[in-house]
């Protein structure tokens, strides 16, 4: 256990150095966030076609209203997290690769629907988008990457064999 906390830790803190660098910044997070905007704007769109994407910005064209998607917004720090954890446990390599693609993905549509749902409660109430913005979100999307892995963590083999373990034990005992 203490050798899956060093690690994570390690991993960690390299892992959101490198993110701030200059040029992890201009050539993976400023590209991946505008991509991110593409997308979001692709799903407004098929309810609002007054919405553009300008890099990293989100922009009602007939109200003028945008949300701009910075760091932090972009879902990047709670795959982080999750690649962290994932990779600091020991587990097959097999199965921390499937782990991470799914947990990416699934960190990244829940982040989806972040944005959407904020760019639409920011043109109906400033203070709701705020609160919202700030606490309930941010909050949801590392608890995303918490729930993934702890699912993660139960599709293991080890885990798996366990639960099976137990399961027959059980049933020897009440039987």
């Amino acid at each position: 256990m203490i050798r899956f906390f060093i690690l994570f830790t390690i991993l960690l803190i390299g892992l959101f150095t490198l993110e701030i660098l200059q040029p992890a910044e201009k050539y993976v997070i400023l590209p991946f966030t505008s991509f991110i905007a593409d997308i979001s704007v692709w799903i407004v769109q098929f309810f609002d076609d007054n919405v553009i994407a300008i890099s990293n910005v989100i922009r009602d064209k007939t109200t003028g209203f945008g949300v701009r998607i910075e760091r932090g917004c972009n879902g990047v720090e709670a795959v982080i997290i999750l690649f962290s954890a994932i990779f600091a446990f020991p587990a097959p390599i097999k199965h921390k690769l499937v782990g991470f693609v799914i947990g990416f993905f699934a960190i990244q549509l829940l982040n989806l629907v972040r944005i959407v749902s904020l760019f639409y409660l920011g043109q109906w109430n400033q203070v709701a988008f705020e609160w919202f913005h700030l606490y309930l979100w941010q909050a949801l999307i590392i608890l995303d990457a918490l729930v993934v892995w702890l699912i993660w963590l139960r599709t293991l083999p080890q885990a798996k064999a366990r639960r099976q373990r137990e399961a027959e034990e059980a049933s020897e005992s009440s039987g």
